[in-house]
């Protein structure tokens, strides 16, 4: 499968969550903390602390729990 994150094309695995194929690509940091500015990524990987929520296909979604469909659209960083 495909998915373009913040623009770029990446390959994911069917049936892998979208914070485990960030991984795989590297991409750690996902968004920026609302009150201190510092970075957040995958903590819990449960869908617990939604450290990892992230903008696929215009909705707010925890990365750990979203099962990656081929040509997603993932736009990070732009939660606040």
């Amino acid at each position: 499968m495909e998915i373009r994150v913040d623009g770029r094309r990446i390959s994911a695995f069917a049936g892998e969550s979208l914070a485990v194929a960030l991984a795989a690509e590297g991409i750690l940091h996902l968004r920026a903390s609302p009150q201190a500015g510092t970075p957040r990524g995958m903590f819990c990987m449960m869908g617990v602390c939604q450290e990892c929520v992230i903008r696929v296909d215009g909705r707010a979604v925890n990365a750990c729990q979203e099962p990656v469909r081929d040509g997603m659209t993932v736009i990070s960083g732009t939660l606040k």
